[in-house]
């Protein structure tokens, strides 16, 4: 017989986990005991914040969930960054967590113990709260099986975060050699089917897009999440849609295509948004609709009334949630698009004029300003260029991502993913790292000041693991997006001192350069997607430059009257 650690490390080995993202810490180093001796790579960055959005990252990118492991207490605070970003992201991620109980000692004043009991804390509460579905099994044999079942859930119809709490004897009791009920094969008992839509609702969905005048694809999460870029692509030209995207389905259509017309919402595209206005015929796909996306349901955006709604998505509930729709397609995005591609075919002769002119929104005059310090829409401009099929951008919560979301033009899918599940700040630098790890390719993250300093210890976590990020701090000294809310107000707590970005880098083995000038931040990051090391670049942006005043806040007015 062996252990119950030793058995869950085999069963990473057997379900093919690529990496563990953690902090050894309670009774979870009982797994890092046993890691050493196996294939999983094991990522031990500087907290369990930055291990948990790697993690999500890491789902995010590939599908496939990797493992959070740490001590209880703070996988369920520190690390509940990831877990909430994948649980509204849609990321998969197995959590293998423990309550930090020392057997008889849990009911005597407690100290990290956490498994709810009287005088400690609650992970189940906490878990209940982030992960889509969690286990608390007490035995050798349930703790194998509801490892199985977390792996499982996981990827099941919309993936997730599962989580399993690891019980203090449980870990490192024996397994029984044949336990009843019997454990089956890890691969077997983890094994998933894809949802598909019925035939009727695929050829309802056909018989309105072959008849729509105006047909637009707005495409989401869901399509990263299926891996479905050919099949939307394949749609598009099917039936002579525009497309445009949710910010979460940035990068799921290349916005360079003759048919793409942007990012819809309230920081979307004004062009995006007017195209899926004039829509007769809309298609959405993995996209619940959250507020953003529908400029916070502005009557002439999105009309039922007078407009015919496809919603495809995996989660039934989420087909017709926000809007009333006319036909809902239940099942994978890659499942439900085939479908269609297979099913028929039409010509609207609108799409491509159309998204051409909605397309000319990536761009205005700061775009090309030579201007100190940098105006934000010339430094996304900077970042547009060097970014090819090969490289992927990272971007963090405030304003710096709404500047990438405008005027960054994503030259292929895959090459842009955003903190938007949650949207919590930090998110970049470690997800950068992750992607850097995991993907073998070009990696650019961008943050404001605030935002790179909550996580810029994954500089050094790059640093110790051999990766080369590019670390982008678009930098106002501020929390920028808050301080631009209210013109006529002050508003507390704002304000950052100067903080020496270059030597944070140099001092975790990194270069670091401050750059003022457009020019010097182009060179900047053309030496940087070079280097073989890590490096932060500390753009100093125009302050004065109000994001609100670039976006789609404007629709309501400009659009406002069209459909009354």
């Amino acid at each position: 017989m062996t252990t119950t650690a030793h058995e869950l490390v085999a069963m990473l080995e057997e379900l093919d986990v690529e990496y563990v993202f953690g902090y050894p810490g309670g009774r979870a180093i009982e797994l890092f005991e046993h890691l050493p001796d196996s294939d999983v790579e094991v990522v031990r960055p500087r907290d369990e914040r930055e291990a948990s959005v790697m993690a999500e990252a890491y789902g995010r990118l590939t599908g496939q969930p990797a493992v959070l492991t740490g001590q209880g207490p703070w996988i369920g605070s520190l690390g509940a960054i990831g877990q909430m970003e994948a649980l509204l992201g849609s990321s998969p991620m197995v959590v293998l967590t423990e309550a930090s109980e020392r057997g008889e000692y849990s009911t005597l004043a407690p100290y990290q113990q956490s498994s709810g009991d009287y005088g400690g804390l609650s992970l189940p509460d906490i878990l209940d709260g982030v992960a889509k579905e969690w286990w608390f099994p007490r035995t050798p044999v349930e703790t194998l099986r509801s490892t199985q079942l977390a792996f499982k859930h996981a990827v099941a119809g919309r993936p997730g975060p599962t989580a399993v709490i690891l019980d203090g004897d449980a870990i490192t009791d024996e397994v029984p050699d044949e336990p009843t009920p019997p454990l089956w094969d890890a691969g077997e008992q983890t094994r998933t089917w894809d949802p598909a839509p019925t035939p009727d609702d695929v050829d309802a969905a056909v018989d309105a897009l072959e008849n729509a005048a105006r047909p637009v694809i707005v495409a989401g999460n869901g399509v990263h999440a299926a891996g479905a870029y050919d099949e939307l692509a394949a749609v598009a030209e099917a039936y002579d849609c525009a497309v445009v995207t949710s910010y979460l389905g940035k990068s799921t259509y290349p916005e360079t295509d003759e048919r793409a017309a942007g990012v819809i919402g309230s920081f979307g595209h004004e062009g995006a948004n007017r195209v899926v206005s004039e829509a007769d015929t809309l298609l959405v796909v993995g996209c619940r609709l959250n507020p953003m996306d529908t400029n916070w349901q502005a009557p002439a955006f999105v009309r039922p009334d007078d407009q015919t709604i496809l919603h495809a998505d995996v989660d039934p509930r989420n087909a017709g949630w926000v809007y009333p729709a006319d036909v809902g397609l239940i099942g994978d995005a890659k499942a439900s698009l085939a479908a269609l591609v297979d099913a028929g075919g039409g010509e609207s002769g609108w799409a491509l004029e159309r998204a051409a002119e909605a397309r000319e929104w990536f761009t205005a005059p700061e775009c090309a300003s030579d201007s100190s310090p940098i105006k934000p829409q010339r430094a996304a401009t900077e970042i547009q260029r060097v970014v090819d099929a090969e490289t992927i951008v990272t971007a963090d919560s405030g304003n710096n991502r709404f500047w990438l979301l405008y005027y960054l033009q994503t030259p292929a899918v895959c090459t842009y993913f955003g903190s938007g599940g949650v949207g919590g700040m930090g998110w970049a630098q470690p997800a950068a790292v992750s992607a850097a790890l995991t993907t073998g390719k070009d990696v650019i993250s961008v943050a404001g000041d605030g935002g790179f300093a909550m996580t810029m210890n994954s500089v050094e976590t790059a640093v110790e693991y051999g990766v080369a990020p590019t670390f982008v701090v678009l930098n106002d000294t501020s929390l920028g997006m808050v301080r631009q809310m209210d013109a006529e107000a002050e508003i507390a707590g704002v304000e950052f001192h100067d903080t020496d970005f270059v030597k944070v880098a140099e001092a975790f083995g990194a270069v670091g350069r401050r750059v003022t000038e457009p020019d010097d931040f182009a060179d900047a990051l053309a030496d940087g997607k070079a280097a073989d090391v890590p490096v932060v670049v500390d753009a100093r942006i125009d302050r004065e430059e109000e994001m609100a005043e670039q976006l789609a806040s404007s629709f309501y007015e400009s659009v406002g009257g069209l459909h009354e």
